[in-house]
């Protein structure tokens, strides 16, 4: 089996999992067989004192073989 890593950036007002989920989602409308995602690093926008946005860079596994 071969597997192919890509990175990702997405980002979410609602949290975390949903940055993640926004990848995966993106991901998958041009790449097929999307087995895992990493999440290689987070990180928040803040203004005013309080959390407005969350970021995710992901690096996303699909198989190109089995």
């Amino acid at each position: 089996m071969i597997v192919k890593v890509i990175e990702v950036i997405a980002s979410s007002e609602k949290g975390i999992e949903d940055a993640m989920q926004k990848a995966v989602t993106e991901v998958s409308k041009t790449v097929r067989n999307v087995d895992s995602v990493f999440v290689k690093d987070i990180k928040a926008h803040v203004q005013d004192g309080k959390i407005t946005t969350y970021g995710v860079i992901c690096k996303i596994s699909f198989r190109v073989t089995d």
